[in-house]
């Protein structure tokens, strides 16, 4: 039977080994259900930092929110003393990481703090100090603590733009920040240990990780090289056991499943509507049609009304262009547009092509106010979208059938600029 590490004795916290010279010095918060206001956290999360010893000196790598520096400092106490430590690393300048770090180095004032080169404006905004004497570092800068070495990986946006991940090259551990983390308090600690965390792994890469899909892809390539014995998180469970499944895991999940499904050179148009009376679906339709007349355009229709918009997410994602059909009803778009649209937050959406479309009975906001917000979610929106009063004349789903197209060649960089009048159909 697995045997609990030991966490207190006769009440004081106490630092747990992970190796004779690397030991986790963090805090539990297993009451903890909402983070960030919105992360839910069913259970708890966990403040991780550790403590390494070389045969020069001693460092800390990352401290914790601060209502739970006691515990942080009683299992520091436990292993080193504060004259011992020299260096200090912070991955990741959030308040659940850096809440213990003004008293520690009013404790450890000889320690030379080391942060990534995106983090020294930061600092000073995040802890309202000046004194702090630092050294910003960046990929493949060194830290030697004798005969143990820190290595630094700089992985911006990670998610926050100061990221970075420290390796301790000895021992084939990397320090991972919020990469690979999850928020899952379990007092046993080690994912060979504790509870089923897959759901609470994948939940935070979808929230935390996936809008910066470019970014994790950039730190997977500086990561997947390294001989990996421990993967040591921020949150959640330290990584100990086939560390390397979870570095696999994140490149299928930055990975686009559709790109091994269409051919090189094709693009991706999807086109979703929602239709009151039909006169919204008959436009969609249109769009469908010409933009279908586009080669290598591959072109997908959805109506809004029989679907769950969550999986329409990742088809999204991976488009190349994104349409809306939708009514104006009380002067605004329809509810399951906006649903679909909110959804889109966790989502990296910039240059992808964007365009509206829609019936209406009075004024017909319900276009542009979906225009607006697809600017706003940095989308292209290159053609003005159509606004069509009521039931539309063969003459105006014509003009439906040319805004597929036209979008369909600007999705192909075919499009010749040109100026279009929809005074008359509003």
């Amino acid at each position: 039977m697995s045997k609990l590490p030991i966490l207190t004795i006769d009440g004081a916290p106490q630092a747990i080994e992970l190796s004779p010279r690397v030991h986790w010095i963090g805090a539990l918060d297993p009451n903890l259900r909402n983070f960030d206001i919105i992360l839910k956290t069913a259970n708890g999360t966990s403040y991780n930092a550790y403590i390494v010893r070389g045969s020069e000196g001693v460092a800390i790598i990352d401290t914790v929110k601060e209502a739970y520096a006691g515990d942080f400092f009683a299992r520091l106490e436990s292993v080193a003393r504060y004259d011992e430590i020299t260096v200090i690393v912070l991955n990741h300048l959030e308040p659940d990481h850096t809440g213990a770090l003004p008293e520690l180095m009013r404790r450890a004032p000889q320690a030379q703090l080391y942060i990534s080169q995106k983090a020294q404006s930061m600092l000073k905004a995040l802890l309202k100090q000046d004194e702090f004497d630092f050294t910003p570092v960046m990929t493949g800068d060194k830290v030697s603590l004798g005969d143990r070495t820190l290595e630094f990986l700089h992985t911006p946006y990670l998610h926050w733009p100061d990221t970075q991940c420290t390796y301790l090259i000895e021992e084939k551990t990397l320090f991972s920040g919020d990469v690979f983390g999850c928020h899952f308090c379990d007092v046993r600690l080690f994912n060979d240990e504790v509870g089923d965390f897959r759901f609470s792994f994948e939940y935070y890469y979808a929230h935390i990780m996936r809008p910066f899909k470019e970014y994790v892809n950039r730190a997977l390539a500086l990561i997947e090289p390294l001989a990996l014995n421990k993967i040591l998180p921020a949150h959640g469970p330290l990584l100990r056991d086939q560390p390397q499944k979870y570095v696999q895991r994140y490149r299928e999940l930055s990975s686009s499943a559709l790109q091994s499904e269409i051919s090189v050179g094709e693009k991706t148009l999807l086109i979703f509507y929602i239709s009151s009376y039909g006169n919204t679906r008959r436009m969609a339709e249109a769009v469908y049609e010409g933009a279908m007349a586009v080669e290598h355009v591959r072109v997908s229709l959805y109506d809004l009304e029989g679907s769950e918009i969550s999986p329409f997410v990742d088809l999204i994602e991976g488009a190349d262009g994104i349409m809306f059909g939708t009514p104006t009803i009380n002067g605004d778009a329809v509810k399951p547009v906006w649903d679909l649209l909110s959804s889109l937050a966790v989502v990296n959406l910039k240059s992808k092509l964007g365009g509206v479309f829609g019936s209406y009975g009075w004024t017909g906001e319900g276009v542009k106010m979906v225009e607006d917000r697809l600017r706003g979610l940095k989308l292209r929106v290159p053609i003005p979208g159509i606004r069509i009063k009521l039931i539309p004349t063969d003459e105006e789903i014509q003009l439906c059938r040319d805004f597929g197209h036209d979008m369909a060649l600007d999705l192909m960089g075919l499009r010749q600029a040109k100026v279009i009048d929809m005074a008359d159909l509003a």
